[in-house]
């Protein structure tokens, strides 16, 4: 069976690292800010943004949470974002999606300043990856790129398959993987004979959104599987097609009536060396990663300001 990549444990390890850096640059009177923009009543978003809330106050950063009506117009929000952009002491700003309807998401996101934008959405900053310079990093895949350091997982010369072209995550982990020095291919709905595409891999990242498309056929014997997937199993058969005979799932399946599974089937873990679980695998990793962003953004906008320390841990991909 499959060593498990302990996602929590990492993230606990980069947000001690995170903490320590506000530490030190609170010595020098200087507070790392981050904004969050939550329009209207979306539960699922509420719940996100008080991870991230909480998690700025555990690390020690300034948050500040705006909370526009759902009725908002895009020039109104343009505005809020405008101001946001002005103020010296918010250093990210973080736009939680999806916005309502009548608001042009794609003009509210171009509008945040590239050194603010600790998502990593920006074309800017997209730019900034592909070409290898400094910039801010999506979370989800820089926490990949952790996961894979920080549990001694070779990259350089490895063969990295990514299922999965979002540009939330499957193209910016490509990207990253290749700056890595990963030889790397991208799958999609279009790919011919993915199984077999898959089975090169000595890394396989899948971020498809498919709950347990990624079957045992699909790995390498001893391969890496970062598993990016977070899926609600809420049907019995579908239930009973992931996890028969597991006798924990099924009584937490009974009590709630659902569960979650990761776009790899639970039985990839036969056949993987290394395997991240869901929940508790990627997710944890990318709320850490934001906390890293604000004070990565922090450092670059204030540059000479900042205090320095002997050993920057290395996020810097």
């Amino acid at each position: 069976m499959a060593t498990i990549l302990d996602g929590n444990k990492i993230a606990a390890e980069i947000r001690a690292e995170v903490a320590a850096e506000v530490r030190d640059m609170a010595a020098a009177g200087i507070r790392p800010g981050l904004a969050v923009l939550l329009v209207g009543h979306n539960p699922a978003s509420e719940i996100y943004v008080r991870g991230k809330v909480k998690s700025c106050e555990e690390v020690g950063i300034c948050s500040e949470k705006l909370t526009p009506p759902d009725t908002i117009s895009t020039p109104e929000l343009l505005e809020l974002v405008l101001e946001l952009n002005r103020r010296d002491e918010i250093d990210g700003i973080l736009v939680q999606l999806p916005l309502p309807p009548q608001v042009d998401s794609k003009k509210i996101l171009m509008a945040v300043d590239p050194a603010k934008d600790v998502d990593g959405f920006h074309p800017v900053n997209v730019g900034f990856l592909s070409t290898q310079r400094p910039g801010l990093v999506p979370c989800t895949p820089a926490g990949i790129m952790e996961i894979l350091k920080r549990s001694n997982i070779p990259v350089a010369g490895q063969e990295a398959v990514v299922v999965g072209r979002s540009d939330i995550v499957g193209k910016p982990t490509a990207m990253l993987l290749i700056n890595a020095n990963a030889t790397v291919t991208v799958c999609h709905s279009k790919t011919r004979d993915l199984p077999g595409v898959c089975r090169r891999a000595d890394i396989l990242v899948a971020a498809i959104g498919r709950a347990g498309m990624i079957t045992r056929d699909f790995v390498k014997p001893g391969a890496t599987v970062i598993d990016v997937g977070m899926n609600k199993v809420t049907e019995r058969a579908e239930f009973d097609r992931l996890f028969a005979g597991n006798a924990k799932r099924e009584e937490s399946f009974r009590t709630k009536g659902s569960t979650l599974v990761g776009d790899a089937h639970p039985n990839a873990a036969e056949v993987a060396g290394a395997i991240t679980p869901v929940p508790g695998g990627v997710g944890p990793l990318t709320i850490a990663m934001l906390m890293a962003n604000t004070v990565k953004a922090a450092k670059m906008r204030r540059g000479s300001r900042m205090p320095t320390r002997p050993a920057e841990h290395a996020r810097s991909a």
